[in-house]
């Protein structure tokens, strides 16, 4: 069969394409990962978390390029490796990791490259140089096949190194952050590109990645994993619009305080909380250092978080005066592209100003806070 068949029955049979289920468990001196994964076949699923979560380590396991200790990887109804003995080589798991690095070979133009692949998988030599030259095509080189990668912008190599992945049509593919290294419109490009070419492929992905952007473009649902263990999972907008810990609401652009609920004056009486429930009395606030905000009629559970956006958040003179507003000190300054984002501690809040309003502050600083209570969402902590 040629590269270009073989392509165009991948396309036409999405109820074909296998799904990922992994259980990873993997122990390297003082770092554990314990991580479940599950990516619906034909779909892509987003793996955020910060640095040393255990993201590139997860996906090694998934290319058999990392051993684990326990667990399993399948691929559709076949077990690539399952704890202790199966582990099947790299080569053979019809999965394809793609990172920072395109990894093109020097010596080959772009369009040897991604005939490489072709060749590797058994397609003759005229059927790869076909199939690689609609797949630079596809990815917008048209042209530019007969360039070696040193005569290519990052953004183009890249390009190359997603058409070499995808042309020999892999069960799944595993983006470890691809676009880091790439400027901001460049990277709008290839996301683009790779939003396109996995939808036309169907192919079962994964992306890790720190940009929420990739998350929203590219994922149907999404992963956080925090310290070797998945924190939050679920469809992209519901993690992003409740996340669960202080880094998905970074990454979703909210502030997440955790506090809890406190009697409100004056003091409840003795039986107006109930420990068996989990709820306290009827008149109550809730506390997280020196912000204090009233609760919702009906929210009652003693451990709450507020989320709420930095642009809800304003800077007022004088002493705090009421419901919502609170003294905090400034931790440090952030360039954002509307302006300068503030952080504070007693709570940790980050606050979005315009630059003239922030000239004259200074780490250390007080500052006098105020948020609507309106614009306050409660959610009860995992």
């Amino acid at each position: 069969m040629s590269a270009l068949a073989w392509q165009t029955r991948k396309d036409a049979e999405p109820g074909a394409v296998a799904g990922l289920d992994a259980r990873v468990v993997v122990r390297r001196g003082g770092f554990a990962l314990d991580a479940v994964l599950r990516v619906p076949g034909g779909s892509v699923v987003a793996l955020m978390g910060p640095s040393g979560a255990g993201k590139s380590t997860l996906l090694g396991v998934l290319a058999g390029l990392t051993g684990f200790d326990q667990g399993h990887v399948r691929l559709g109804d076949r077990t690539l490796d399952e704890s202790p003995v199966r582990r099947t080589p790299p080569a053979s798991r019809g999965v394809v990791l793609l990172g920072q690095d395109p990894r093109l070979f020097p010596h080959l133009s772009a369009r040897d490259n991604v005939a490489f692949g072709l060749r590797v998988h058994g397609a003759a030599k005229a059927a790869a140089a076909d199939g690689a030259a609609d797949w630079l095509r596809r990815v917008g080189l048209e042209g530019l096949g007969g360039r070696r990668p040193a005569q290519l912008s990052g953004g183009q190599q890249q390009r190359v190194a997603l058409a070499r992945a995808l042309a020999t049509a892999p069960a799944a593919i595993l983006l470890d952050e691809p676009l880091t290294s790439l400027d901001t419109e460049t990277a709008g490009d290839v996301r683009a590109l790779l939003h396109q070419q996995l939808a036309a492929t169907g192919t079962t992905a994964v992306v890790a990645t720190h940009d929420a952007v990739d998350a929203v473009a590219l994922a149907s649902r999404l992963v956080v994993l925090e310290g070797g263990r998945v924190t939050q999972s679920g469809p992209v907008r519901e993690v992003l619009a409740s996340p669960a810990t202080r880094f998905a609401a970074a990454v979703a652009g909210l502030n997440r305080v955790e506090g809890r609920a406190v009697p409100a004056a004056p003091p409840l009486t003795p039986g107006a909380s109930s420990g068996a429930s989990g709820r306290v009395g009827p008149a109550a606030a809730w506390r997280a250092g020196n912000l204090v905000l009233p609760l919702p009629a009906g929210v009652r559970h003693p451990s709450l978080a507020a989320v709420f956006r930095p642009s809800d958040v304003r800077v007022v003179d004088g002493a705090p005066s009421g419901a919502g507003e609170w003294t905090a000190h400034i931790v440090r300054l952030e360039q954002t592209p509307a302006g300068v984002r503030v952080r504070t501690a007693d709570p940790d809040v980050a606050v979005d100003v315009t630059a003239d309003r922030a000239a004259g502050l200074a780490p250390g600083d007080p500052i006098t806070l105020r948020v609507d209570p309106a614009d306050v969402r409660f959610v009860v902590e995992a």
